[in-house]
Parts: C-alpha cells; structure tokens; sequence
C-alpha cells in the first residue's frame, strides 16, 4: 500500500461562498495553511446559481472583480490591453498583468517552503485583495440538501463549477418513478460526522453516497444494510472491471447507484487537483471475491491519458476501491489478523492494518452475520490527478451495488484541492492530519 505524502504542492481553493441568486459573500477562512477571513473587495459582475431538476448551474461573473489593495502592477499603460494574454485586462480585475498566473480566474497558491527550505513572499493570485486566504463554503448545508451544487460545496469545491447534476453509475439521470426516486435521494447525504473517527477533511460538512441509505443510525430516512431502492443502470464505461486479486470471478450489473457528476472548469494556474473518500463496506467479509460487490469509482473525463476508461480511484494494483481492493484496510475479526472471509477465504486475505477505530459508532461496526467481525472501511485516501489549466473536464463520484440490491456500501467525499504541478493519476493515504 502506498502511504507516502503526497509529491505534488497543492493549494487549497480559495472563494466566496455562492447563495442561491445573492452576490458573493463572505465565508469563514479555514485551512492548512496561512489564513485570514475572506474580506474581498467588491464584485459587481456577481455570481448566482440555479437549480432545475435536480441539476445546477453557476454563473461566475468574473469580469466585474474589483481589485483591493492588489498592487495593479502594469506592463503597459493601456488598461483595456491584456498584456500577459491571461484573459483579463486591468479592467477586468487583472491585478499583475504582467504574470499569466494571476488573474480573477486563478485559484490562491498557498506559500510553501521550498528544497532549501525558504519560503517565497505570499501572492494574490486571485485578485481578491489578499494573500493566502483560505475559505470554505460548505457551513449550514442540511442533511438532505437536494441541490447539487451545494453537494459540490460540502466536499470543498467552492468555484469552477459550471454545473452539477445527480446521476446514476453511467452518468444517465436518476429514476423518474416517484417512489425510486425518493429513494435515489436518500442515497446522497451532506454529514458534519460519522461515528466519532470520521470528521470532514475541511470546512464542516463532508459529502456521503451510497448504494444504501446515507443516513447515520441517528438520523431520519435510515435504513440498515439492506436498502432495496428498485432501479438499475448500466455500469461505467469501462466496468465491470474484476479485482485482479480475485482470478475467475465476474462481478454483476449496476445497481442502486448514487452519484453525483460535476463540470468544472480547471483555475488559469492549476495543473493538478485531489480530493479524499473513505468507502465502507457491508461487503466484508461476507462477499470477498464473489459476483456480490459495491464500488466507488470517481471517473473523469476527458480519460486520462493510457486509460482505457475514466476511473482514477483504485489501488496500487489497479484494483477499483471495492470490497477487493488493498486499501480496505479498518476490519476485525475475532482471532486477529490475517482475516479472510468466514469460512476462510484462500483466494484473499486481509491485514486489518488499522484495527477498527474507523468503524466504532457507525453502521459498520458490528457485523450481524459472524460474531465478533467488524464490516470494512478503507479509511480516508486521497486521490490524485493531472488537469490543464483553464481546462474544462467532467468529474463523476459514484457509489453501487453490483449482482443484488443487498449489503450496502456508502463513500465519504471531502477535501477537494487544487495543485500546482501535475503530479500523475494515484491513490495514496494521505499524512496525518
């Protein structure tokens, strides 16, 4: 399992917090990095969302920025003129218009040391007046929260959404049957917490998805394990696509899907991105390498390059993040580890590396067949990849049962960053935060 940090410098997407037809507002700054309130100067091109049938969109309006205490470095006197070909004048907000980097478009970068261990002077790329300013946006999303932008908010993407949408595994819409898709709904939930062990990743709220109900057990609208919502769809592109761990098995059809898919649209300086998802699993240890199997795949689009399909979860063997994968690693069973399924599995074998800590106080940490095992949670991870800046790209999270509608999963999806180097496609654990 790879567990080292991270290569990549990330920085954290700096905002205003987005409400439904208001201009942009403040929001409490927060992060790993320096940080200071968003008190951004003003912003007369305004931004606004809209929602319509389950489906949002956004309107960014960034030429109105008015830069703050920006500096208004110039190449040249005309301040119509867009000197460094980023886009954006003096007039449009381009507070150095002699960097490409900076404009009302970028996203804030976040000083970081370098090799010899100096830091560089702190920068407003974002043209809103301040240097390291971290925000979140995702305070007071409710439970049940039915738009998807505000979705897109509680796992930290705050701008660069040009649209969101529910949608089942393929990305086709969710059911129209009334009663399936109430049920669909109950299947995507906003929490601030599940269990004591699980906390968001940024700000205060963390988005869940699930093949079952994404409820906590103190929570309206729960349902236990078996929640039997009634539709199906076909897999992603690219799937079923079998464990390589698990030789000879074929894994069923798409079902009891929920998802969430969102366009964006990469900052002028970005060149990267990641986000962190911990999956939880009814799966373990029952249906270890079994036609029986839930998935959470992220998949994006375009494909990136020497992909045969959009998934950019999975594990160091190429294993998509399901019940086979090598990062399902917060497990127990009653003789300790080495664990397989009862009766012993010889196909696979699982270390529980992590003990049980991450399951206590949820749905997980009992299981109701065999004594004395805990069901399977990977922890959080971290996902990384490759984007062009200014590039708009397709990203979709979704979690499924596969073969029956039984033995739920639910994946947490939090912490959405920007990075300033490409890095490459992976799956990691993350440092401790």
């Amino acid at each position: 399992m790879a567990s080292s940090r991270p290569s990549p410098a990330f920085f954290v997407l700096v905002t205003s917090c987005l409400a439904a037809g208001a201009t942009f507002n403040a929001c409490s700054a927060e992060g790993d990095g320096d940080s200071v309130d968003d008190g951004s100067g003003s912003a007369s091109g305004g931004a606004g969302t809209t929602s319509t049938g389950g489906q949002s969109s956004v309107s960014q309006g960034v030429g109105g920025f008015s830069p703050t205490g920006a500096g208004g470095s110039s190449c040249g006197s005309d301040p119509d003129s867009d000197f460094d070909e980023d886009g954006f004048s003096q007039n449009d907000g381009d507070c150095n218009d002699c960097d490409a980097l900076v404009n009302p478009a970028a996203v804030e970068v976040i000083a970081e040391p370098d090799a010899d261990g100096g830091v560089p002077p702190a920068a407003d790329e974002d043209c809103d007046g301040m240097t390291d300013n971290i925000v979140t946006c995702d305070q007071g999303i409710a439970l049940d929260e039915s738009d998807p932008l505000l979705a897109a908010k509680a796992i930290g993407l705050c701008k660069f959404v040009t649209s969101a949408k529910w949608v089942l595994a393929d990305g086709s819409p969710p059911p129209v049957d009334a009663t399936q898709l109430a049920n669909f709904h109950r299947g995507h939930g906003v929490q601030d917490h599940l269990g004591p062990n699980n906390l968001p990743q940024e700000g205060e709220r963390m988005l869940m998805v699930s093949s079952g109900a994404a409820r906590r057990e103190d929570q309206p609208q729960f349902f236990h394990r078996n929640f039997e919502k009634g539709y199906t769809s076909n897999p992603p592109a690219g799937f079923p696509k079998e464990s390589a761990t698990c030789p000879n098995v074929t894994t069923g059809g798409a079902r009891d899907a929920t998802g969430l898919e969102l366009e964006i649209t990469a900052p002028s300086n970005a060149k990267g991105f990641k986000f962190d998802f911990d999956f939880f699993t009814f799966e373990w240890p029952s249906f270890i390498c079994t036609t029986f199997n839930d998935f959470f795949v992220a998949i994006l689009e375009p494909f990136p390059p020497m992909q045969t399909d959009g998934n950019i979860s999975y594990d160091s063997g190429g294993n998509p993040i399901s019940v086979n994968n090598a990062f399902l690693d917060i497990c127990g069973c009653p003789s300790g580890p080495p664990c397989g399924a009862p009766p012993a599995n010889p196909k696979k074998q699982f270390d529980c590396a992590f003990g049980t800590t991450g399951v206590i106080g949820t749905d997980w940490d009992v299981d109701d067949t065999h004594v004395g095992w805990t069901n399977g949670s990977t922890g959080w991870l971290r996902t990384t990849a490759p984007v062009e800046p200014g590039q708009e790209f397709k990203i979709r999270f979704v979690t499924y049962d596969s073969a029956d509608s039984k033995v739920d999963s639910a994946t947490l999806i939090d912490n959405w960053q920007w990075s300033a180097t490409p890095g490459s496609v992976q799956t990691v654990v993350p440092p401790p935060k």
